[in-house]
């Protein structure tokens, strides 16, 4: 399929610089999905999104189901598990899906606030 292999994910999880990210959040009512486990969601996240770990994604579906309207911007630390869940998300029938370049990474680097629980 033209999703298939590392340039196939990225053609279809369209990378999104963290700014950008922020707007979409705050024009589009984007969804932002936490991949990272919880212990590393706890030390520090975007504020208002969700913590699905990857490995849990395809089993926690269902939690997804009710963004499937908005655009979701899946994040992890570097973004590769962002890019690899997007595709497993688009069988599944997701079509508005994104991921922050360069995962939470990025995110600080553009010294973008995170919160801890």
């Amino acid at each position: 399929t033209r999703c298939s292999g590392v340039a196939g994910a990225r053609r279809c999880v369209s990378a999104t610089a963290p700014q950008l990210a922020t707007n979409m959040v705050n024009q589009k009512d984007a969804v932002i999905v936490d991949l990272r486990d919880s212990d590393e969601f706890r030390t520090g996240h975007i504020a208002g999104s969700i913590n699905i770990p990857a490995g849990q994604a395809l089993d926690r579906i269902a939690e997804l189901e009710k963004y499937k309207d908005k655009p979701l911007i899946l994040t992890c630390d570097m973004g590769a598990k962002a890019s690899h869940l997007g595709r497993q998300l688009r069988t599944k029938g997701f079509s508005d899906l994104y991921r922050i370049q360069g995962g939470l990474n990025a995110w600080r680097s553009a010294s973008l606030p995170v919160v801890k629980e």
